[in-house]
């Protein structure tokens, strides 16, 4: 062979180690770039392909779009979508019949979506737990007065000392018992009564109707006393009277030891108790029409106005009765009445009594007509009393 045409390709050979690793070193990474240059071109080629097959499916399925359908699901038996005995008896009568269908919405409608939920349970509890909060009552309690269905209740069996709540019983056992111009005299014992009262003098004779006026508008002790004196012989047996009454119409836990209210051993009642009795009170329109009077002069000039600050306080306030003693702190239990809707509310202990009472029944109002509203509704669902003990 030629050494000649050999010596140009030797003098490759004679280069140093380090310069031929470095030239082939550049010949791979030159190889390399120009792969992923073939790479993303493929990549691209790839992306826009796909984006025209999608442009084209979509423009032969657009008109199609107004031959799709709503979805519907087939009905399953009603016993299968609840537990047992504990599927609801509006909601059965108003399912639809097993085996028919469900339409869950119509093409290109959102109505359904725009809807405003109904208010969830949680929401009712926050309500609920900012009005337990806002109220300073240690008891309370909001009731239908045509059903007697609590509404609301913050430790309403708890026993209390009354005050002078307890004086519903007796104005309207006074009511049941005397005639309105019967004369009823006043024993030394009812008229050293302390506040509040109307000061009657001892030994000297009223009528009837002016002193149930003045235990139910004034809270007169003295009053009190010489009404219970001359319907059953004297105080103690008169409270006999009361206990009988408040048991007849289911306050159980109500026992009386005063005509009057005033703290005494042994004597308690309830806020639910107050309200059951009051519920009982109410429907006699003789008591109702007294306890709404704001005032009035009886027949020996005195001038009585009604304590009941919420009969022009409250918006609805039909009659109420208020009371306070240091042990019993703010007592009060009333009827509020808008509209068709009626109810009853009994506080005890409180020491914010009318801010008390008119968040009550602001509540009270409001939980009414979310009810009702529940009940128009196409369940038929009904509101779980709210209740903390």
């Amino acid at each position: 062979m030629d050494r000649k045409k050999l010596r140009p390709q030797a003098k490759n050979w004679t280069k140093p180690l380090t310069q031929r690793q470095a030239e082939d070193n550049n010949d791979k990474s030159r190889k390399h770039v120009t792969s992923e240059k073939h790479i993303l071109f493929f990549m691209e080629k790839c992306r826009v392909t796909v984006l025209i097959k999608v442009l084209i499916f979509c423009l032969i399925l657009l008109p199609l779009g107004s031959a799709v359908h709503a979805a519907r699901i087939r009905i399953i038996d009603t016993t299968a979508k609840h537990a047992p005995t504990r599927a609801p008896a509006a909601l059965l009568r108003n399912s639809a019949p097993a085996g028919s269908y469900l339409t869950l919405g119509k093409n290109s409608d959102i109505s359904i979506i725009k809807t405003r939920p109904e208010a969830s349970h949680f929401s009712a509890t926050r309500r609920l737990l900012k009005v337990s909060k806002e109220i300073t009552s240690r008891s309370a309690i909001i009731v239908d007065a045509g059903t007697g269905r609590a509404i609301f209740a913050k430790s309403a069996d708890t026993p209390r000392q009354p005050a002078s709540t307890i004086k519903i019983l007796t104005g309207l056992i006074a009511i049941k018992s005397l005639r309105n111009n019967e004369q009823v005299k006043v024993s030394r014992h009812a008229a050293r009564m302390p506040r509040s009262k109307v000061y009657l003098d001892r030994g000297k004779s009223y009528r009837a109707g002016d002193l149930i006026n003045a235990v139910l508008l004034s809270s007169a002790n003295d009053a009190s006393v010489a009404l219970a004196e001359k319907i059953a012989g004297s105080e103690a047996e008169f409270t006999k009277m009361m206990n009988l009454r408040a048991q007849l119409w289911g306050a159980k836990d109500t026992v009386c030891r005063s005509a009057t209210g005033l703290t005494r051993r042994g004597q308690h009642t309830t806020a639910r108790d107050l309200a059951t009795i009051f519920r009982h009170a109410v429907r006699d329109k003789e008591f109702v029409r007294r306890m709404g009077t704001v005032k009035i002069r009886t027949s020996f000039g005195e001038l009585l106005r009604n304590h009941n600050r919420a009969l022009w306080r409250v918006k609805g306030a039909v009659a109420g009765k208020t009371g306070y003693t240091a042990a019993a702190r703010q007592t009060y239990v009333g009827l509020f009445t808008r509209g068709d809707e009626s109810i009853i509310v009994a506080i005890m202990g409180s020491e914010t009594m009318w801010s008390d009472i008119k968040d009550l029944v602001e509540y009270g109002f409001k939980q009414e007509k979310r009810e009702q509203l529940a009940e128009q509704g196409p369940s038929g669902r009904k509101s779980k009393i709210a209740m903390l003990n």
